[in-house]
């Protein structure tokens, strides 16, 4: 018998060891990106921007749309755009890229984009939007977290186990979740402000 359990205790160890070395690189693309969304109120998590002022010549009126685009596109380097607008002396060109340049007069303004190369795809993977494969590439890596955390409470014996130092530890990770729900008022609370707000009038 305490042959079996001393096999069963090994077992789970071993499958806990290669488990966990297979989610170092899924549990880096989940935490980072997780990181980056859950403060994208302060920052674009998926571009750097970038804006730059250059001065030109003023584009005479009676020049042609795109003789304007040129001279635009000559000075900045920006190639050919996919939009353009033109009133007056202003000339606006926009890039599917985001890119947007505006020259109003002698000045043209370069607004553009480049993507985050890490965290743009890390955030399109922690997304899961419209990749079917992915989503079970996923299942299957939260199926992992799952055995990570319930064969870790059976790892150790004794007083640093589940019985004293491990239940300690266990409550304390559920009670941090739980505690918030109950001081904040949970999904229910949050959704009526959310309405309250919506229903408000402009300023």
């Amino acid at each position: 018998m305490l042959e079996v359990k001393k096999r069963w205790r090994a077992w789970l160890r071993a499958i806990h060891r290669d488990f966990g070395y297979v989610a170092v690189g899924f549990t880096v693309i989940y935490a980072l990106s997780g990181l980056a969304i859950n403060h994208i109120k302060d920052w674009d998590p998926n571009f750097t921007s970038t804006e730059k002022t250059l001065t030109i010549a003023p584009i005479p009126d009676d020049v042609s749309d795109d003789e304007a685009v040129k001279r635009v596109t000559d000075a900045t380097g920006t190639g050919k755009p996919d939009e353009v607008y033109r009133a007056g002396d202003e000339v606006r060109l926009s890039y599917a890229s985001g890119t947007q340049v505006t020259a109003i007069a002698d000045t043209v303004t370069v607004q553009a984009r480049e993507a985050r190369f890490f965290l743009r795809v890390a955030n399109w993977l922690h997304y899961n939007r419209g990749k079917k494969a992915w989503t079970y590439v996923a299942d299957v890596y939260a199926i992992m977290l799952l055995y990570l955390a319930i064969s870790g409470i059976f790892m150790i014996k004794g007083r640093l186990g589940f019985r004293w130092r491990g239940a300690l530890l266990i409550s304390a990770g559920i009670a941090v979740p739980l505690g918030y729900v109950i001081l904040s008022g949970g999904p229910s609370a949050h959704a009526g402000q959310a309405t309250a707000t919506a229903a408000a009038p402009e300023p």
